[in-house]
């Protein structure tokens, strides 16, 4: 089952495989209930009129984004060819505790073909696709969306603790175009595409797996609700394993497209 957020004249309403849920159902509703009892939840709220509108991002305007650096091999590599101290990188990859940070509160979440932008200030910047997981109350991971983890590699590069700013401005993070409710035991072989065109050009194609994660989606969860509460759930980006090269960067205009098993996520560079 897929959920998807919409726009509509009276405002965003949620819909259940192109049909209607309840105008009342909210997504923090959904993610405050035990995982074995979303099913019966959700079939409670459905509606049989089709689902029409432009779509959202698939997340409420106060739930939390956060992600996971360094959990890919290749993401270790590029961190250490970046930055001025690349051994920080080395030791997390192998390290016991996961790299964890706030990304995005979800009104500055960026949905299908909204525009995502680059730091006006930074000369190097790069789109990150991951595998996102959906994650309710409890702390069960009740499905995936894909998710786009916008860096500024020359600001992280030049030290590692600007990584707030190089990983957190307006309009940084895309999501969509659904939430695929999925058992975490179907996530674990997940493909994972980009492919980056510019003026109608690809410029860019890269895919990985989620069977080449270091650490697995259940171990991020749990240090993240380690010590912190999520009463309506929260989103967690999984980390990348796709990285352009060097010499590659972002531009105005730019159109990325980000395929994570069966949903695929298109911005465009603003």
């Amino acid at each position: 089952m897929q959920l998807t957020r919409h726009q509509t004249p009276m405002g965003p309403r949620w819909a259940a495989d192109k049909h209607w849920l309840a105008e009342t159902f909210d997504l923090g509703s959904l993610l405050e209930i035990p995982h074995s009892e979303i099913g019966a939840f959700i079939d409670g709220q459905k509606t049989a009129e089709p689902a029409p509108g432009d779509l959202l991002a698939p997340i409420e305007a106060n739930q939390e984004v956060w992600a996971s650096g360094v959990t890919y091999l290749r993401s270790r590599e590029a961190r250490q060819s970046e930055s001025n101290t690349g051994d920080v990188y080395d030791r997390v990859y192998a390290a016991q505790r996961p790299e964890l940070f706030f990304k995005a509160i979800g009104w500055r979440v960026m949905g299908p073909h909204q525009p995502l932008r680059i730091r006006s200030d930074s000369h190097w910047n790069v789109p990150e696709p991951e595998l996102t997981l959906v994650i309710n109350r409890h702390g069960e991971i009740i499905g995936y969306t894909a998710g786009n983890d916008m860096s500024s590699r020359s600001i992280e590069g030049e030290n590692p603790l600007y990584l707030p700013q190089a990983k957190i401005y307006d309009a940084s993070c895309s999501l969509g175009p659904a939430i695929h409710l999925l058992d975490i035991s179907e996530m674990s072989d997940l493909p994972i595409e980009i492919a980056i065109d510019r003026a109608g050009q690809p410029i860019f194609q890269g895919k990985t797996s989620t069977a080449n994660m270091n650490r697995k989606p259940e171990e991020l969860v749990a240090y993240l609700f380690r010590e912190l509460s999520f009463p309506q759930g929260a989103f967690l980006l999984t980390g990348t394993g796709i990285v352009p090269p060097d010499q590659f960067t972002l531009a105005p205009g730019d159109s990325v497209t980000i395929m994570v098993g069966d949903l695929t996520l298109v911005n465009e560079i603003g």
